[in-house]
């Protein structure tokens, strides 16, 4: 099988990179032309697709548990529409209705006399999101350390808050973590006034105990010879059915048994259009995705990091590349890289605890449509609608009454920016 020939070649010591002059050759020589045709993985596609919907009920779940009462009129989450990931042509209410199990609807009555909808939890989703706190409190320390490490792999040490907004669901972070989180750990974040006039989060110092990758954990702790030359290679594996041609073969052989530059390190004496230039890429992807909880992302979040990550452009082709590496999953209307090693078909190896309580959401979400499709469960409003009361700004009636068309482009996406106080 290609997989294990090639992953037993790959562990061998090559002597090119024991010596100065072989890795001389190396910066000198172009990325080679190889094209490797994407193949399907149904299992990391189902991985993928399991979570639809997933993203956007948890986040509701938060916004609305942070509310009075737990319990907010549309117009409120609506100013949300944005960050939620949904499709343009959902209606919110729509959305929200299909989870039954997670969401309580009910009516309030505004300063004019117009029935609104209202949402709250469900007892069981709010003992969920109770669990959830204290999965998150439990794992602080860690979640922190994964925070900094991600803006260590950064020129600057720094992000736009923008950018962290797009991984915080990624990260695990809470959904208003520039509120709970960030205020309290001001000895290792400030926010400062970018170039180009955004917010972005800083570490204020870096920390050598964290600047190691996972890929050398992972040889430090099986004692392997080939963290002696700095040849790492990485974990491969192909779809069932992946037919890879002799010269890519060889190819990838050699390309295994270059340096490897860690993503934490200075890489400006790299040659760009080098080899060994786009192994440091792999790497700092490797990394970047071993960060997230679950282990992937969405293409586009990547694609961002451009400019803090001082990549070349066009540099996302090393996924296509590296399919042994990186799977690019189609499903959900978007493009998701997946870390291959961190699954065993579907499953993830190592979930974090964070990853329990999404798949009991993600259960309970299951059960609600099952239930409406049996019947089972019917959507009453409630008999007396209650007054409404001030929740946040308060809007004029054209705005109340947009949700009854389209949800979308109502608010900016990122309106974080606004209110993230620079503590520098």
């Amino acid at each position: 099988m290609v997989f294990w020939w090639l992953l037993g070649r790959t562990r061998i010591s090559s002597c090119v990179c024991g010596s100065k002059r072989g890795y001389e050759y190396q910066q000198k020589c172009s990325l080679v032309n190889v094209k490797l045709k994407w193949v399907k993985d149904k299992a990391l596609d189902a991985a993928v697709a399991g979570e639809k919907d997933l993203r956007a009920t948890c986040n509701l779940v938060s916004i609305i548990a942070a509310a009075p009462n737990f319990c907010l009129p549309i117009y409120s989450l609506l100013r949300h529409q944005g960050q939620l990931g949904l499709p343009h042509d959902l209606k919110l209410s729509t959305f929200i209705r299909k989870y039954p199990t997670i969401f309580r609807e009910s009516h309030v009555v505004d300063s004019g006399g117009t029935c609104v909808p209202c949402f709250e939890l469900t007892p069981e989703a709010l003992d969920l999101y109770h669990e959830q706190l204290i999965v998150l409190k439990q794992n602080l320390k860690e979640l922190l350390d994964r925070l900094c490490k991600l803006l260590m792999l950064t020129k600057e040490m720094t992000l736009p808050l923008q950018t962290v907004d797009q991984l915080r669901w990624d990260m695990g972070l809470p959904y208003d973590y520039y509120d709970s989180l960030i205020p309290h750990h001001l000895d290792l974040f400030s926010s400062v006034r970018l170039p180009d006039d955004r917010v972005g989060l800083k570490l204020r110092a870096w920390d050598d105990k964290l600047a190691v990758s996972q890929l050398q954990k992972n040889a430090l702790l099986q004692q392997k010879e080939d963290m002696k030359n700095n040849c790492l290679a990485f974990p491969i594996q192909f779809t069932r059915g992946f037919g890879l041609k002799r010269k890519c073969m060889e190819w990838l052989e050699e390309w295994q048994r270059l340096p490897y530059t860690s993503p934490y390190a200075d890489a400006s004496h790299l040659d760009p259009r080098a080899d060994v230039s786009e192994k440091r890429i792999v790497g700092l992807f490797h990394e970047l995705l071993h960060l997230t909880i679950q282990k992937k992302t969405e293409r586009k979040n990547l694609s961002n990091l451009r400019k803090p990550l001082s990549l070349p452009q066009k540099f996302t082709k090393v996924f296509e590349r590296h399919p042994g590496i990186f799977y690019i999953s189609k499903k959900c209307d978007t493009q998701t890289v997946v870390l291959r090693e961190a699954y065993d078909r579907q499953q993830l190896l190592h979930k974090h605890p964070l990853t329990h309580v999404r798949e009991k959401f993600a259960c309970m979400m299951r059960k609600g449509l099952l239930d409406r499709s049996r019947g089972l469960l019917k959507i009453t409003a409630s008999a007396n609608p209650r007054e409404v009361v001030a929740y946040g700004n308060k809007l004029g009636d054209s705005d109340l009454h947009k949700e009854a068309g389209s949800d979308c482009d109502l608010f900016s996406e990122y309106e974080s920016d606004e209110h993230f106080f620079d503590h520098s």
